[in-house]
């Protein structure tokens, strides 16, 4: 099986977010599971600062005079070829994949990922007569949308998957840009690309297609919802017949308790578990400048690592901390940063209860770790959550996360109950709306099971021995990617 895995960022070339975890573990897990894998994405100047072995593999004509090269690459991460589409005006410039270093999104976006989704298409169907075909090519998120809508232009094309990893962000340009970049004029429709008077193109990958899937089961029927549809509630139900949901994995390498060297203790769920967790809580808290009383302490710490945004329901937390300090015995760890009023809220929270809240205003990979290996609880208020890594951080390092009933986090986290308890499936605990009382409830929940030892140990256990590696989702997108060639 043949697949030309197409994406904007993938670690460690270029990263930004989930996505480029995505875009590096699960063409790994592909190709461990047999299939023959490309990856393509933009010769952006971090990748080719990454990369080695460059060979030039050809010049592809993407119209319009619009020459780019192809670059085969090595790199230790991998272990296929890394194929970058290198036009130097368009992606060797400095700052993120899609911002300028000033932080605003680069103003010519749109045609900068028309080339690379072109250039994409022509290379899936061996333009440059390689020898390498694909059978299926898999595209994900809105800078790949056009993958599949160029892939109609071509005789015999591959079949094409498109993966929306967060609807929310979906590109739209008006006319103007639409007749600039020379687009075919029918996309320009309702059945195509045009969106309420714009081109969309997330819309395009949608409607183009030939089987849409995003990354969790429960994030599947979200989308189709005019709560979570972000508009495409009706595109996307009326595609309902190729939509499907596949649960991300983590990379297990990278995310393992018993090996990660960014961790003062190592353990299992089998070995020193409990000491080596305290080791690592206590590293935390000291890089956190949390003086020796709280050191020597043994409250529950709870800890959280992301974005400071509203759809990580970090206002949410905010609030519930101040209500849960009120009534509990507790620390709270949070690290993340962006939007400023947040930051700055967190940060007037951490100066008024100065021996309870604990934070770092930016990100740290070594305290992220530590956060998930030295906290007794993970929270993640999201009020969306497509899928959700750090939930799955959370169980593999025997962290139970405290998580709001969407998305990934429902299909990942089981609810510590009666039931769930007695049959050993509780891994967790879920809680429904999006409010700050129903987040302090079921923090409250947690707070009161960690003083029930056994209870707690079990619940542990139960996460740590979940399955959260690529190895299933593979084997899931490589049984989709068989009925497609097959079908």
């Amino acid at each position: 099986m043949k697949v030309l895995f197409v994406s904007s960022e993938a670690y460690p070339l270029a990263k930004t977010g989930g996505l480029g975890d995505v875009s590096h573990s699960l063409p790994v897990a592909l190709h461990h599971a047999g299939a023959d894998v490309r990856l393509v994405l933009p010769a952006y100047r971090s990748a080719l600062k990454t990369v080695s072995n460059l060979q030039i593999l050809g010049w592809l004509d993407t119209g319009l005079g619009q020459e780019v090269r192809i670059l085969q690459a090595e790199h230790p991460e991998y272990p296929m070829p890394v194929w970058l589409i290198d036009h130097p005006n368009l992606f060797d410039r400095s700052g993120s994949p899609y911002t300028h270093p000033d932080g605003y999104d680069w103003p010519d976006n749109a045609q900068r990922f028309n080339q690379f989704s072109h250039a994409a298409a022509l290379l899936a169907c061996d333009a440059l007569k390689t020898g390498w075909r694909a059978d299926i090519v898999h595209a994900n998120d809105w800078q790949t949308g056009l993958v599949p809508a160029y892939l109609t232009f071509e005789h015999n094309a591959p079949k094409s998957i498109f993966t929306i990893h967060n609807l929310a962000y979906d590109c739209q340009f008006d006319y103007g840009t639409f007749q600039a970049m020379h687009l075919p004029p029918h996309w320009w429709s309702m059945e195509h690309g045009e969106f309420y008077g714009r081109f969309s193109m997330i819309k395009a990958g949608i409607v183009f297609a030939d089987h849409i899937t995003t990354v969790s089961p429960r994030y599947a029927e979200e989308i189709c919802t005019s709560e979570y549809g972000y508009g495409y509630a009706d595109i996307l139900n009326a595609n309902k017949d190729k939509l499907s949901g596949i649960i991300n994995g983590i990379d297990s390498n990278i995310w393992d308790p018993s090996t990660d060297k960014l961790l003062v203790a190592n353990y299992t769920v089998n070995k020193s578990l409990k000491s080596a967790k305290q080791k690592n809580r206590k590293a935390l808290l000291q890089k956190l400048g949390a003086n020796d009383k709280v050191l020597a302490g043994k409250l529950p710490l709870i800890g959280f690592v992301g974005r400071m945004a509203f759809q990580k329901g970090i206002d949410l937390l905010l609030d519930s901390i101040e209500e849960t300090l009120s009534k509990e015995k507790v620390l709270f760890a949070v690290i993340g940063s962006g939007d400023k009023e947040l930051e700055a809220r967190l940060k007037s929270i951490a100066v008024k209860y100065p021996e309870q809240v604990f934070c770092w205003i930016g990100y740290s990979e070594e305290l992220a770790h530590l956060l998930e290996a030295g906290s007794d609880m993970f929270v993640m208020p999201s009020r969306y959550e497509p899928c959700g890594l750090n939930q799955l951080y959370s169980l593999r390092y025997g962290t139970p996360p405290i998580v709001r009933n969407t998305g990934g986090l429902a299909d990942t986290v089981t609810d510590t109950n009666e039931k769930t308890l007695a049959n050993h499936s509780a891994t967790g605990f879920v809680f429904e709306h999006a409010d700050s009382e129903d987040l302090s409830r079921a923090i409250s929940r947690a707070i009161n099971t960690h003083k029930q030892a056994e209870t707690w140990s079990n619940i542990v256990k139960n996460g740590m021995q979940l399955e959260t590696g690529w190895q299933q989702s593979a084997a899931d997108y490589l049984q989709l990617y068989g009925a497609m060639t097959h079908g």
